[in-house]
């Protein structure tokens, strides 16, 4: 017999992000990609985790304001707190029973930052 325990799934977008930080007297330009990843017990009604055409238009509008941007005058000094707004911008757009998982940056040498919900 199966289990009663409905199964974890997990759904994932991702969208490019090229900004610029300021360290110190340096200016460092990065480019990432960004993955945001929703998770729940269960699928809907249609067999899915979250609807992936507004999970990806909620990520746009957050990543809209900040591309090609110097995020030192936003307040952001480096991946970590981009990283932290972005999940904190994005959980309200993940309906119930759905919930933001993480949002993870991930440099153009694969080096991947990810900050769990």
């Amino acid at each position: 017999m199966g289990s009663s325990t409905p199964l974890s799934f997990e759904a994932a977008v991702t969208r490019p992000l090229s900004v610029v930080f300021r360290a110190g007297e340096r200016w460092e330009g990065h480019d990432y990609t960004v993955e945001v990843v929703a998770a729940r017990q269960g699928l809907d009604g249609f067999d899915v985790v979250v609807d992936f055409r507004d999970l990806e238009a909620a990520l746009d509008r957050c990543l809209t304001p900040l591309q090609g941007r110097l995020l030192s005058d936003l307040g952001l000094d480096g991946p970590l707190p981009l990283a932290q707004r972005l999940l904190a911008e994005l959980a309200p757009f993940v309906p119930n029973p759905a919930r933001l998982k993480e949002v993870a940056l991930t440099d153009g040498r694969g080096r991947r930052l990810a900050v769990k919900a």
